[in-house]
């Protein structure tokens, strides 16, 4: 039976954090505050790391710690989830980013150190060449699978293509759902994972940012075949990363989702409890890295579903 959650989770510790000026561009999540340092930017960030996988740790998640390395300089090398997948059939996906800062972070020794942990990979899918079309599909932060039943959600934009998002349903054997996102501004929404998270049994999505009624309903037609209960948020919960959640499982099979601090607390009563009549929540306050990362949590962790070898 395929598997929507996995208890194994890669994050990478961040050595060079900070502001990003090429992604700020088409991510309305990043604010470059001047009020803190260089160098307190980065310290802030590693406590906050740490922090976090501790945290998961204590709560019976496997997090698998790839050490980044200090150069070439890599900002946004705590976000992972964006170059690489690991998938339940062996596959390990490696993807193209929209920033050419960003390409640094695809490096063997990451990948090495989940491999390193008894996991097997069958097949490498190389997508980086597409760089040089300017064809960008940016992971698990480009798209929200639904593994249990193969589909795959993306919202489209600079960094997610749908052309290259269909060439890896092809390889995948995913049926590829694909629609408009837009914030408050009109500005494509840069991530599907900021805007939407899936979970076992129902989802959560900012249904506001998709304006075009006929794809609205076709993304709400899938939710219903597929008996996920949707969570609606708001457009300035979504603005608080309310939609940047991962579900994962601890190794004793509890289910838990996973979201900052600021996401939580902006979440209504009414939506905690219909949250927890799903899967238990854990979270975690992470400000340094949202401001200036504009990413959050979901964006910290890649999921690792690869078989054991020894289970082969």
């Amino acid at each position: 039976m395929r598997q929507q959650t996995t208890p194994y989770i890669l994050m990478v510790r961040p050595v060079n954090f900070g502001f990003n000026a090429e992604t700020a561009a088409s991510n309305a999540f990043q604010h470059n505050d001047t009020s803190l340092s260089p160098e307190a930017i980065r310290r802030q960030a590693v406590e906050e790391f740490d922090a976090f996988v501790n945290a998961l740790r204590e709560a019976g998640v496997q997090v698998i710690v790839a050490q980044d390395s200090a150069r070439p300089v890599k900002p946004d090398a705590v976000f992972p989830n964006n170059w690489v997948t690991f998938h339940q059939e062996g596959f390990l996906v490696t993807y193209p980013m929209f920033a050419p800062t960003r390409r640094r972070e695809r490096r063997r020794q990451v990948l090495d150190t989940v491999l390193k942990e008894g996991f097997s990979s069958e097949k490498r899918i190389n997508l980086e060449f597409n760089e040089k079309i300017d064809r960008f599909l940016e992971g698990t932060g480009s798209i929200i699978f639904d593994h249990q039943h193969r589909l795959a959600y993306a919202c489209l934009s600079t960094r997610t293509d749908a052309a290259l998002l269909q060439d890896l349903c092809d390889i995948l054997d995913y049926t590829p759902v694909v629609f408009h996102s837009v914030d408050v501004h009109g500005q494509d929404i840069y991530h599907t994972n900021v805007m939407m998270a899936m979970g076992e049994t129902f989802v959560v999505i900012c249904l506001e940012t998709i304006r075009d009624a006929n794809e609205r309903a076709l993304v709400l037609r899938h939710f219903s075949e597929t008996g996920k209960e949707v969570v609606e948020i708001t457009l300035s919960q979504m603005e608080s990363f309310a939609g940047n959640m991962l579900q994962v499982r601890t190794l004793k099979g509890e289910q838990l989702l996973v979201m900052s601090e600021q996401a939580y607390q902006s979440l209504t009563p009414e939506q905690v409890g219909r949250l927890e009549k799903h899967t238990g929540i854990l979270y975690w306050p992470i400000p340094t890295i949202e401001t200036y990362g504009g990413g959050s949590v979901r964006c910290m962790m890649a999921e690792v579903f690869l078989p054991k070898a020894d289970q082969m």
